[in-house]
């Protein structure tokens, strides 16, 4: 989005991707029929960005969902509104939007440069290129780009890093950069897991008992409503689905508390998911259900008759409630409406859909600019934010990149070594490893 924003404002632009082939996580997102955005009301929608809302609120406002489904149109993909509110391609699949995307943008003179991954800052002697000690030069910067053929130096006058978090890094997103950009004093926070898994965990253990793991992993767990015991998710209650995993659970109900999980395990070891197991069904109408006398029948069919609890929900009282518990009816049924998940560690970062974390907004200004190098831009999921699934992300990494890639053309033509009245288009160098 940085180099059609940058291209349209009539610069040369060259785009470097460190893989073989360009948009390899925004085609990773499509596997799941590519949520592009949300069609909620703005002011929800805004509202999922959570402590970074400020930062990102004018950004959004500037390219918000319904430019986004316009953008999409433009390229001749038509959107659709599913029953959840998320928005996707008629499609359903991300590859024919970037093949008209990557078409439109060579079409416009956009040069893609694949394999080529950025390594630093030049610092090769050029009498044409002033200052190279520092990596910047007059009117830009130089990088060090490796590709097959050796290292490359590339001279920018304006440069966007969309670089990515720490999450698939085969796909990219390894972080590399971080260094590279604290080592010219831009502050980085710390790159954490963000819509991920989490292994859960008892006093005696850690994970699922194996008779548990082997019957039950892989299973979906649906139609539960899950809450956080956490004080950023007290009072907070969703309904969906999860999916339980060899070492704990996953999935889109988990993801949206995974910022309140995750911060809770930070500060205290654990956190604790609460899962409803029989939303349409109160306490007291189970209790009376489950003391109701079961004759012959076993525990498991008393369950399934009285509660409608079954399979890997019944698995999951057995697996965390004690005989006693489990034989109460008022206990069980308290329980079921309740039952606490004890999780002990996110899933790696490499496996988390998105991160948090990420250069800090305090380092940029209002565009995007770094303060620390005049002429560098930052956007997408390399910047401190994260948000739930459900086109959030997306959303903003699109907005993200289209300001910075209008910044750095408004940069370039105001640099002062730019004629007021060019002859020619002057150059900005957009980065990418991710494909988001």
């Amino acid at each position: 989005m940085a180099a059609e924003a940058a291209s349209e404002a009539g610069l040369i632009v060259d785009l470097y991707d460190a893989m073989p082939s360009a948009a390899r996580k925004f085609l990773l997102a499509g596997r799941g029929g590519l949520n592009l955005t949300h069609a909620e009301p703005l002011e929800a929608f805004l509202s999922r960005y959570g402590a970074r809302r400020a930062r990102l609120e004018p950004i959004v406002r500037d390219f918000d969902p319904a430019a986004l489904r316009d953008w999409a149109h433009r390229l001749g993909v038509n959107t659709f509104v599913g029953s959840s509110g998320r928005v996707f391609p008629a499609e359903m699949k991300a590859a024919p939007l970037l093949r008209r995307w990557l078409h439109r943008l060579r079409d416009a003179g956009v040069r893609l440069h694949m394999r080529h991954r950025w390594t630093g800052w030049g610092d090769a002697p050029d009498a044409g290129l002033p200052d190279l000690a520092s990596g910047q030069c007059a009117g830009g910067h130089v990088l060090r780009l490796h590709a097959a053929d050796g290292e490359h130096l590339v001279r920018t006058r304006a440069l966007v890093l969309a670089l990515g978090g720490a999450s698939w890094a085969r796909l990219g997103s390894d972080a590399a950069w971080v260094p590279l950009l604290e080592a010219r004093g831009v502050t980085v926070a710390r790159l954490r897991p963000a819509n991920c898994g989490f292994d859960v965990g008892t006093a005696q253990r850690r994970g699922w008992s194996e008779h548990f793991r082997a019957r039950f992993a892989g299973q979906p767990l649906k139609s539960v409503v899950a809450s956080v015991d956490a004080p950023d998710g007290a009072g907070a209650a969703r309904q969906g689905e999860c999916v339980i995993t060899d070492t704990g659970i996953e999935g889109s109900l988990v993801y949206a508390f995974s910022a309140a999980l995750r911060d809770a395990i930070e500060a205290d070891g654990s956190a604790t998911l609460r899962l409803d197991l029989a939303p349409a069904r109160s306490q007291q109408r189970l209790a009376a259900e489950l003391a109701r006398p079961r004759g012959g029948r076993s525990m498991t069919n008393h369950l399934r008759v009285r509660a409608g609890i079954e399979g890997v929900k019944a698995g999951l009282l057995r697996e965390w409630l004690a005989a006693d518990e489990f034989a109460d009816p008022v206990r069980l049924a308290a329980a079921i409406k309740s039952l606490p998940i004890r999780l002990v560690a996110p899933r790696p970062i490499d496996e988390a859909i998105s991160t948090a974390g990420g250069v800090a907004f305090e380092s940029l200004d209002g565009q995007l600019m770094l303060h620390a190098l005049p002429g560098v831009f930052c956007a997408g999921e390399m910047l401190d934010w994260e948000a739930p699934t459900g086109g959030y992300l997306l959303t903003a990494c699109f907005a993200t990149g289209r300001t910075a890639g209008r910044a750095a053309a408004a940069w370039c033509r105001a640099s002062p070594d730019t004629p007021r009245e060019p002859k020619g288009p002057v150059r900005a160098t957009g980065i990418r490893r991710a494909g988001r």
